[in-house]
């Protein structure tokens, strides 16, 4: 009878861990909802009207109607907007990781709970982590897929190089590995600090340092690889280096501050 009340608990164990980051999944959700449908809209609407205000202009008829430049409904600047925002979510995703995923288990005692509920420590985490990667890579790859469509098929419009961060990043994998570094870092940080709020501020601002290092770090790709995809590819490496190693370090801490 022990060993069978005893299975129950890792079922247990992720019916709570859902309803716990239901509502973090339901902003990510929304979030990637929100911005596939801005890169639709402006391939489908904004850009098409663009162009055909640029051949208004250049012909001897009136401008058409709605053809007014506004920096705030230029299809390029809404792009932009969107590239930056992408680029630097992993600063974002660093913070939850290292607050509500990890630092406010921990410092409220619900981790070591679970853990003498027949979850060792190494398995409350690697259900932890997996049921927060996967919606990230499910949302970043299709954020990536669309965002590298609608900048190739609208580049006419779109006059920012894919040498520049907001379309280097979010052009491909590199967006789901930089959220993926995101989760280790502050997991890492919430293992190691054990408090949500100073595991939020170090995650945030360890993740946001590492993210302007690696700016100057991709910079020499460019002059050793020819192209987009083998320097996307390159720095994509680079990135998933570091976040083995910042997973590793957790596991590791983990197996230490769990003894």
């Amino acid at each position: 009878m022990t060993a069978l009340s005893a299975a129950p608990a890792p079922v247990s164990a992720r019916r709570s861990l859902h309803r716990l980051h239901r509502p973090a999944l339901l902003v990510w959700t929304a979030f990637v909802l929100l911005a596939t449908g801005w890169l639709l809209w402006l391939h489908f609407s904004e850009v098409p009207a663009e162009r055909a205000c640029r051949v208004a202009r250049h012909s001897a008829a009136d401008s058409l109607p709605g053809c007014a430049y506004s920096a705030l409904t230029d299809a390029n600047n809404l792009f932009n907007v969107l590239g930056e925002t992408l680029g630097w979510s992993a600063v974002a995703v660093a913070a939850w990781a290292g607050a509500a995923l990890i630092g406010r288990e921990l410092e409220s005692g619900t981790a070591r709970l679970a853990w003498t509920q027949s979850v060792s420590p190494a398995r409350w985490l690697t259900v932890k982590l997996t049921a927060a990667a996967l919606p990230l890579l499910a949302g970043g790859g299709l954020l990536a897929l669309v965002f590298g469509l609608v900048w190739t098929a609208d580049r006419d419009a779109l006059v920012t190089e894919w040498t520049w961060d907001r379309v280097f990043i979010p052009r491909g994998p590199l967006l789901p590995a930089l959220l993926l570094l995101g989760l280790a870092v502050g997991t890492l940080a919430g293992i190691a600090l054990r408090r949500t709020l100073p595991a939020l501020a170090v995650a945030a601002a360890v993740t946001l340092l590492i993210r302007l290092y690696l700016r100057t770090a991709w910079q020499p790709l460019h002059g050793t690889l020819h192209g987009f995809w083998p320097v996307h590819l390159a720095a994509t490496a680079m990135v998933l280096v570091l976040t083995a190693a910042a997973f590793g370090g957790a596991f590791s801490l983990l197996r230490r501050r769990a003894r």
